[in-house]
C-alpha cells in the first residue's frame, strides 16, 4: 500500500460536493436549515437528491447536500474499501481506514464551514426502526452525516470510534436486507427534509400524515379524494361535500382507525388508551375491538361454537 497523498484545500475530497441546483433567490433563508453529508462508493445512486422537494429545498438554500465518493480516501491502485472478515464467513467487510479518513475530513470541512452538532446516521438492518418520530427528531438536528455501507457492513470499530465524538444513530428502514444503504439515505432524507420549515408548500400538510406526532402518532392516514366528484361510477363520501368541518374531522378519524385496524392492528394494540376519546372507543367497538383488563385495546374474542 502506498503512502497517502497529502491533501490541500483545493484537492480535498470533502471540499467537493455533488453538483448544486440553481442558486437560491433573494427571498431564500440566509443559512440552510440542515447540512447533509453522505459518503458512498456509488455517488450516482444519490442523484435523486437533485429532484422533487429535496431538490427544491436545495435550490432555495434550505438544505445543504454534500455527496462524497468514499474511494477518494483509498490509496492503493485498486481503491480497495473492503476485506475479508475476521473469524471467517462469507462476504466482505468495509475497512476502517477509508471510513476514518473520510469522516475526519468531512467533519473538519463542515466545522470550518460553520456547521455544528453533527449526527452520524448509519443505515443498517440491525439498527433501530426508522419511524416518523425519529424523522422529527433528526429534522431538528443541524447536520446529518450518512454512512451507507455495502457488502456485510462497516467494521464495528468505526462506529465505536465516532460514538466517542458525536451521536451515532444506527437506523433500519425495515425488516429486510438491501444490497447497500444508499436507498435508506434517500428514504430518510426525504422523510426528514419535508419536515423542515418552508419545504412543504402548506406547513400544515404533514400534521395529518400517518404516524405524525399528536393525534395521528399511532394511526395510518385514511383515504383521500379530489375532483371530479364522480369517476367511473365511483363517488365521494357525502360527508366530504357537506362543508361541516366537525363531521369531516370525525369521518377522517374513523377512517384512520378503520384502516389501522385493517392493515396495522399492532399499532392499535400498543397505543396508549388515553389517546382514544369516547367516539374513538365507539368506533373501535364497531370494528370488533375491546378494552382488556390492562386498559389496552385488542380484537374481541370470537364466539366459540360448542
Amino acid at each position: 500500500m502506498t503512502a497517502p497523498t497529502p491533501r490541500t484545500a483545493a484537492t480535498s475530497p470533502a471540499a467537493a460536493t455533488s453538483p448544486e441546483p440553481a442558486a437560491p433567490t433573494a427571498s431564500s433563508p440566509v443559512a440552510p436549515s440542515l447540512r447533509l453529508d453522505a459518503l458512498t462508493i456509488f455517488p450516482e445512486y444519490l442523484d435523486p437528491l437533485h429532484v422533487s422537494l429535496v431538490g427544491k429545498a436545495r435550490a432555495r438554500g434550505q438544505l445543504d447536500v454534500h455527496v462524497h465518493d468514499l474511494r477518494d480516501w483509498t490509496y492503493d491502485r485498486h481503491n480497495t474499501v473492503d476485506d475479508t472478515p475476521y473469524g471467517g464467513g462469507p462476504g466482505m467487510v468495509m475497512k476502517t481506514e477509508p471510513w476514518g479518513d473520510a469522516l475526519d475530513e468531512v467533519l473538519a470541512d463542515g466545522y470550518e464551514a460553520g456547521a455544528r452538532e453533527p449526527v452520524l446516521v448509519v443505515p443498517t438492518p440491525s439498527g433501530r426502526p426508522f419511524t416518523q418520530r425519529l424523522a422529527v427528531e433528526l429534522s431538528a438536528r443541524p447536520w446529518l452525516i450518512f454512512t451507507p455501507a455495502r457488502y456485510e457492513g462497516i467494521d464495528r470499530r468505526v462506529m465505536e470510534e465516532y460514538a466517542t465524538r458525536l451521536p451515532v444513530y444506527e437506523v433500519s428502514i425495515g425488516d429486510y436486507v438491501l444490497a447497500g444503504g444508499e436507498a435508506a439515505v434517500l428514504v430518510i432524507t426525504e422523510a426528514v427534509a419535508r419536515l423542515l420549515p418552508g419545504v412543504l408548500g402548506n406547513a400544515e400538510s404533514h400534521r395529518d400524515d400517518s404516524f405524525a406526532p399528536g393525534a395521528m402518532a399511532d394511526l395510518l392516514e385514511g383515504p383521500v379524494y379530489t375532483k371530479p366528484p364522480s369517476w367511473r361510477g365511483h363517488g365521494i363520501p357525502d360527508v366530504l361535500l357537506s362543508g361541516h368541518h366537525g363531521r369531516i374531522a370525525r369521518w377522517r378519524r374513523d377512517e384512520a382507525l378503520a384502516r389501522t385496524v385493517a392493515h396495522r392492528p399492532d399499532l392499535i394494540a400498543r397505543c396508549d388508551p388515553a389517546a382514544f376519546d369516547k367516539k374513538d372507543r365507539e368506533t373501535l367497538s364497531i370494528l370488533g375491538w375491546r378494552q382488556g383488563p390492562d386498559g389496552r385495546f385488542g380484537p374481541a374474542p370470537s364466539d366459540v361454537e360448542e
